[in-house]
């Protein structure tokens, strides 16, 4: 028979052993940015969040639901004009008042937060150094830091804050390559639901107004629809979708085409030069966001992104007319 000193230093060896599995993702940042990943996605929450850039801000309210038939969420802009998105998987509505009718665009769903981070992160690790960068409180909960160093100059450098409960996202900071912050969004209030009441699941709007569809909304092409391509992709980033859409205020169509490495995106716009236009050529930045257009083939060229300098210039410098054959 055990005597009771063996039996209290087998309790302590097994009390280790169960502490040590609980907390061992919290020692592997990238574990943590995988539960923050899923949380994001499988949890039922809502909440206000504020995107600050700048002297700018703006609240969003937010519900998100999961339940078993699927993802769903409503984002709600409180400042300014008014506007909904509803989203539904990857379908996305927006809903704006526009000349006494409310608009309906529908998109394809990019990461919005807090569901920022994709659902793999192989992709981020070829492109991203990940770091604990210790704990801090957010809207009252306690968090882990991590920070996400890029490899290269090709996209900035990320801190996520991420709940030490439930590992939702809770705030998040895009980082300059001198590691100032550039923009931010953080919750001010989150709340985690448990009912499958939808009600809230449908538009605020006045009910007088009649809904109208955006006959404007980009049309999803195939490759073999495409008159031009990047030559050379930088390490990291993926084509992830290209549409053509009416070009405002003028009769061609723009082409566009959107790059991800799975958090940075850029997009690159084409359209042909109307005769007497004045084309925008050089670069331009408006806070985290970089601009760089130039002239080929007649076209207006502008590359797009929340990312460096550097890689939208390398991105426009790529750009070529496929040649017909």
């Amino acid at each position: 028979m055990l005597n009771k000193a063996t039996l209290i230093r087998g309790l302590i060896c097994l009390f280790a052993l169960f502490a040590s599995n609980a907390f061992a993702g919290q020692d592997d940042p990238w574990l943590m940015l995988q539960k923050a990943s899923q949380a994001a996605r499988e949890l039922s929450y809502k909440g206000v969040f504020v995107y600050q850039s700048g002297n700018a801000s703006k609240s969003v309210q937010l519900t998100h639901m999961n339940y078993g038939q699927g993802e769903y969420a409503r984002m709600v802009v409180l400042d300014g004009a008014p506007r909904e998105v509803l989203s539904q998987g990857s379908d996305v509505a927006i809903f704006s008042p526009k000349n006494e009718k409310i608009m309906i665009e529908k998109k394809r769903g990019q990461n919005m937060f807090p569901a920022l981070l994709p659902s793999n992160l192989a992709a981020l690790k070829a492109s991203y150094q990940a770091k604990n960068a210790g704990t801090e409180r957010i809207g009252g909960r306690d968090a882990f830091v991590v920070n996400l160093s890029p490899r290269d100059q090709m996209r900035y450098g990320y801190r996520f804050w991420l709940d030490r409960e439930y590992g939702l996202l809770l705030k998040t900071m895009t980082l300059s390559e001198h590691g100032d912050g550039l923009e931010q969004i953080a919750f001010s209030q989150l709340t985690l639901m448990d009912d499958q009441n939808m009600d809230w699941f449908k538009p605020k709007f006045d009910p007088s107004k009649s809904y109208e569809m955006d006959q404007d909304a980009p049309a999803k092409v195939s490759d073999s629809e495409m008159d031009w391509d990047v030559a050379q992709l930088p390490t990291g980033y993926r084509k992830v979708d290209q549409v053509k859409q009416p070009a405002q205020g003028k009769t061609g169509l723009m082409t566009q085409m959107i790059f991800s490495d799975g958090l940075a995106s850029i997009s690159v716009f084409i359209e042909p030069i109307v005769k007497g236009g004045r084309p925008k050529v050089g670069h331009a930045v408006v806070g985290a966001t970089n601009f760089y257009g130039l002239v080929e083939d007649g076209h207006q060229i502008m590359v797009v992104g929340e990312v460096p300098e550097s890689a939208v210039m390398q991105f426009a410098n790529v750009v070529n007319f496929k040649s017909k054959k």
